[in-house]
C-alpha cells in the first residue's frame, strides 16, 4: 500500500465459471488493494479475469472463495438489497458509450434514475443532475437530449456523471476509453484525473493499454491468466515491468514513432518465441 488510506481490499478472490461439477477458474486467488482517492490500473489482455474482478467487486459474478471489503466492511456476498445501498458508495463506468446508455431516456432521466432509486425528489435530482453535467464539461442544456445526438466521447462523458450523481467513493471503469479515437481518450482521461483531484474520488481502472493506465493509475497490477503476477507503482511497471508477460504487454503497447513502433514489435516476437510453451 502507498501513501493513501485503504478503502477497498481484495483478498484471495477465487473466481469460477461454468458448473460446480465442471468449474472453469478465471480468478485465482487474486489479492488487491485501492486506496481513498488512489487510482489503480488493472491490466491483461482480454480474458486475463480483470474484468471479472471489477465484476466480483460490483456483485455481479460470484465469489467462490476469498474476500472483499469496502472501508472496513466485508461486501462479497451481500444480499440485493444491501448491494442497492451500497450502489451509493460504488459506482461503474462501462467500456462501451453506445450500449450502456438508454437509447429511450433522455440524458436527465438516464441520470436521474439512481437518484430517484434512492429516493430523492424529483427538484433536487434535476438540481444535482445539472450539476454532474456541468463537472463533466457538457452545458445544463443537453437534459432534455437523447443519446444518440451525441458523440461518443460526449456519451462517456455522460456515462462518468451518471457514475457521479450518487457522489461515490469508488468508481470501477471497465475499459472506459477502448472504443474512443485517440484525441477522445485523451480528453475523456484528463477529466477522470480533474474529477479526481476535485473529488477524492477512487477509481479501479480496468484496462489492456500501459500507455493509458501510465498517464492515469498510481499504481498498476498486471493480471495473466486469472493470477495476479506483478504489482507496483504505475510509472515503473508501466516503463520497466519486470514479470516476462507484464514485457509483453508493453512491447505490445502501440507509439507514435514508426522506428520505434518497429522496434516494440521485434521485441514483442522475441518474447513469445522466448516464452511460448
Amino acid at each position: 500500500m502507498t501513501g493513501f488510506p485503504p478503502l477497498l481490499t481484495a483478498e484471495n478472490v477465487v473466481v469460477d465459471y461454468g458448473t460446480r461439477r465442471h468449474p472453469n477458474r478465471v480468478l485465482h486467488e487474486v489479492s488487491l488493494d485501492v486506496g481513498a482517492g488512489e487510482c489503480v490500473g488493472l491490466v491483461g489482455e482480454s480474458g486475463s479475469g480483470k474484468s471479472t474482478l471489477g465484476k466480483a467487486i460490483l456483485g455481479l459474478v460470484p465469489v467462490a472463495s476469498g474476500r472483499i471489503t469496502f472501508d472496513g466492511r466485508d461486501i462479497t456476498h451481500l444480499s440485493r438489497t444491501e448491494r442497492r445501498a451500497l450502489a451509493s458508495d460504488i459506482q461503474v463506468v462501462f467500456q462501451d458509450p453506445y450500449g450502456s446508455l438508454n437509447p429511450m431516456l433522455t440524458i436527465g432521466d438516464i441520470l436521474a434514475e439512481p437518484l430517484s432509486t434512492a429516493g430523492v425528489d424529483r427538484a433536487a435530482a434535476r438540481r444535482t443532475v445539472s450539476e454532474m453535467l456541468e463537472r463533466v464539461n457538457l452545458p445544463a442544456n443537453v437534459i432534455d437530449r437523447f443519446p444518440s445526438e451525441f458523440s461518443g466521447g460526449q456519451r462517456q462523458r455522460i456515462a462518468i456523471a451518471r457514475a457521479l450523481v450518487r457522489r461515490p467513493r469508488l468508481i470501477i471503469c471497465d475499459e472506459p476509453v477502448s472504443a474512443l479515437d485517440l484525441t477522445t481518450q485523451s480528453t475523456v482521461l484528463d477529466l477522470l484525473i480533474d474529477l479526481q483531484r476535485d473529488t477524492g474520488v477512487s477509481y479501479l481502472f480496468v484496462s489492456h493499454d500501459l500507455g493509458v493506465v501510465r498517464r492515469i493509475c498510481h499504481r498498476v497490477a498486471v493480471l495473466y491468466r486469472g493470477n495476479l503476477v506483478e504489482v507496483g507503482d504505475g510509472e515503473r511497471v508501466t516503463r520497466d515491468p519486470q514479470h516476462p508477460y507484464s514485457q509483453r504487454l508493453l512491447a505490445a503497447s502501440p507509439v507514435a514513432d514508426p522506428a520505434l513502433q518497429a522496434g516494440r514489435r521485434e521485441a514483442w516476437l522475441a518474447l513469445r518465441e522466448e516464452h511460448s510453451g
